[in-house]
């Protein structure tokens, strides 16, 4: 595929730059396929000399030769943005949106309702190639542009295929979830301050036992629940901080986080 796909994106932000840079570094295509709309400046020039990218400015130049056009844009200025490329897409260009909350419907309403249109949400750990991301085609999409956007999105982490209506709940979930886990991370190193550790050491140690954690979850693949009962021994120190954990509301607690992003995301589309 390296040799023949061209993907434009809209937006060069970090989510766009992880993209970037998974689809360069797993040979997806070649980074002068590659061209990015992008309205400041100094952003074109940074993506252009770390990437080798073609960064641009007008609509016309990042749709003329691709046949893959990402939206990495924010939801609230997705209208907007849409109306300024619409008279640039046609029926040629598989559209990608990552655009939290935004139905296929708005997007087609823009666009055109013959457009093959595929709404992706990733999450911020695509940055590091290690994202989760889950999508959705509306009816016009084909086989293959599911492969397209299969193999892009797992150039940066996992993607997998869900129904549409479940996408503002992986919104809630794995896309707003780095922040939950980010919170919890920084809880976990003040209380280890707290305890009397110095902050250098708490950080390394906190950090360290949730990457470990998630691996061990991911390549074990054993429930949560099973992987928590083989730490915790009768009456020892992990059950007594699961108990003030558990007094404290953090299951649901988080549950309820989740809940919420959820439905923030539905609002976006309304």
């Amino acid at each position: 595929m390296k040799e023949t796909l061209f993907v434009g994106m809209i937006g060069g932000g970090q989510m766009g730059e992880a993209l970037i840079r998974g689809m360069i570094e797993s040979g997806i295509t070649a980074a002068g396929n590659i061209t990015v709309a992008e309205p400041m400046m100094r952003r074109r020039e940074y993506l252009n000399k770390t990437y080798q990218v073609n960064a641009v400015e007008t609509p016309a130049e990042v749709t003329e030769k691709s046949q893959v056009v990402i939206l990495a844009i924010k939801p609230q200025i997705m209208e907007p943005v849409l109306r300024q490329y619409s008279a640039h897409i046609t029926n040629d260009h598989l559209l990608i949106s990552i655009a939290a909350g935004i139905p296929l419907s708005c997007i087609e309403q823009v666009v055109g309702g013959n457009m093959r249109v595929i709404r992706v949400m990733p999450n911020t750990p695509a940055l590091v190639l290690a994202g989760a991301s889950a999508m959705s085609g509306n009816e016009n999409i084909r086989q293959e542009d599911m492969e397209i956007a299969q193999e892009i999105f797992s150039a940066v982490g996992t993607c997998i295929e869900v129904p549409e209506n479940l996408l503002d709940a992986v919104t809630g979930l794995s896309g707003s979830g780095p922040g939950y886990v980010f919170t919890f991370l920084e809880a976990m190193i003040d209380g280890g301050v707290l305890s009397g550790l110095p902050r250098p050491v708490a950080e390394q140690l906190a950090t360290q036992t949730l990457y470990g954690s998630a691996k061990l979850a991911l390549e074990t693949r054993e429930p949560a629940a099973v992987l928590k009962g083989k730490v915790t021994s009768p009456g020892g120190t992990t059950i007594t901080g699961i108990q003030a954990l558990e007094e404290g509301g953090l299951r649901g607690t988080v549950m309820t986080a989740v809940e919420a992003a959820t439905e923030r995301s539905k609002s976006f589309g309304q």
